[in-house]
């Protein structure tokens, strides 16, 4: 006996529609990052080398110690002095930082810019003339969060040293 035949349906064009977009979003999460690309990579935006620095990787509370020298030989030098940085954005750099330092009961303000990885920051105590220049390099493999260099003091009064090393890291917190 002959049955009637099953007439061939087709799928609906609602079940096309979600194949195609499951195709589709199955193609974009194989295709892989760029991973050579520092704005691409999860990884060296939580780590930038010290190239990689910029004005927003300073932006946020640094935390300095200032070592000064032993003033004569064979003398233990004094303990560091502690200096805490506040910076954020320049309101009118537009690649560049500005915030205040906090050294004891002195505050003074600060702005400069980090560019290949060389911190240059100018510090003012009365807001118009500078006081000292912070010069640094961003230490390789920190991931941005420690700095090395020396605070210049442009007024050196003896017997005050007018360089004195410095190592500034990036505290948690305020961004």
């Amino acid at each position: 006996m002959n049955e009637p035949a099953m007439p061939r349906t087709r799928p609906s064009l609602l079940a096309q529609l979600a194949l195609s977009i499951a195709i589709i979003l199955i193609a974009i999460s194989a295709y892989p990052a760029r991973a050579d690309d520092p704005k691409n990579s999860k990884i060296s935006a939580a780590c930038p080398t010290a190239a990689d620095m910029d004005h927003q990787h300073l932006q946020g509370r640094w935390l300095a110690e200032l070592q000064t020298p032993a003033t004569t030989e064979g003398r233990t030098p004094p303990p560091p002095t502690t200096a805490v940085l506040q910076l954020g954005p320049h309101p009118e750099l537009a690649q560049s930082v500005r915030g205040t330092t906090q050294r004891g009961s002195t505050t003074a303000q600060v702005s400069g810019d980090v560019d290949d990885g060389d911190l240059t920051l100018e510090e003012s105590i009365n807001g118009t003339n500078i006081s000292a220049t912070w010069t640094g390099r961003v230490v390789d493999g920190s991931c941005g969060k420690e700095i090395r260099g020396t605070w210049n003091n442009a007024h050196p009064t003896p017997p005050a040293p007018a360089v004195i090393p410095f190592v500034m890291r990036r505290q948690a917190g305020w961004q």
